[in-house]
């Protein structure tokens, strides 16, 4: 009796401290896994210096979190990486700015079409709005800009396929430089359908 009460004792504790370890090699796994980028996930360096990210809008009126569509990996022909999101709204619905900023940079190019190029306050990062229908009425670079201001219409320019109106929206990391045509790309998708990000009218 003695011996059978023993060695049930011994079982369970061994099957106890087999769960205990089991528990925690469970946790730093999922502790492990949190640190890791999801498939598709930004990855966003983090500098001396760099002040936290201002929440963003979804830069194009009516459209809410769930119709938008994570396609940054998606190849553009050949070994291009579309390193964006397109946001497809009507023709002339309002785009607006993301975040407080200035417009560095008005352009017009054969695959983006009309374009804006907007550096944040601190001239961190860099916001890309392309395939425009046109402009603001009083938009010029070097304007200061406020989350929300409209700052242009969505539509087909650049290589857009005529039926389908879109932003292209990108964000990349600015260089030293501050180059408005260079940086390092993050994906917009899981910054613009986070709880901060918010919808206009």
């Amino acid at each position: 009796m003695y011996m059978r009460t023993t060695v049930s004792f011994l079982i369970g504790a061994v099957l106890g401290a087999t769960s205990i370890l089991l528990y925690l090699g469970e946790t730093q796994q999922l502790a492990i896994a949190a640190t890791k980028p999801h498939v598709g996930q930004a990855i966003v360096p983090v500098r001396a210096g760099m002040s936290l990210p201002q929440s963003l809008i979804i830069p194009v009126d009516g459209v809410s979190p769930d119709r938008l569509k994570s396609n940054f990996w998606e190849s553009r022909g050949g070994f291009r990486v579309h390193r964006a999101i397109d946001i497809l709204a009507p023709r002339g619905t309002p785009v607006r700015a993301a975040v407080d900023g200035t417009i560095r940079k008005l352009f017009t190019s054969r695959a983006g079409g009309i374009t804006i190029y907007e550096f944040d306050r601190d001239e961190q990062k860099v916001y890309y709005y392309a395939h425009l229908d046109r402009y603001a009425d009083t938009l010029h670079e070097g304007m200061s800009v406020s989350q929300g201001d409209v700052i242009g219409y969505v539509g087909t320019t650049g290589n857009a396929p005529a039926n389908t109106p879109h932003l292209h929206f990108a964000i990349s990391i600015l260089p030293p430089a501050k180059e408005w045509w260079k940086g390092e790309p993050i994906d917009p998708y899981p910054l613009l359908i986070t709880t901060r990000a918010s919808m206009l009218p």
